[in-house]
């Protein structure tokens, strides 16, 4: 088994933050991924939500 690839960590970061990440994905993320890689785009991801959810504010006021 491999370590999963970038795509497949960006998928598991959105899927667990909306909450229908399926038991095996998460069974893989545990076994065989790197806990870095995903705090990194988890950081990455939650940056670039607070900056639309802050450009969508500064436009609508």
């Amino acid at each position: 088994m491999s370590k999963p690839t970038l795509k497949q960590v960006v998928q598991s970061v959105f899927a667990a933050a909306i909450g229908v990440q399926s038991n095996a994905n998460r069974k893989r993320d545990f076994e065989q991924g790197s806990l870095s890689s995903y705090l990194i785009v988890g950081a990455i991801a939650t940056v670039l939500f607070v900056l639309a959810l802050v450009t969508i504010v500064s436009f609508i006021l």
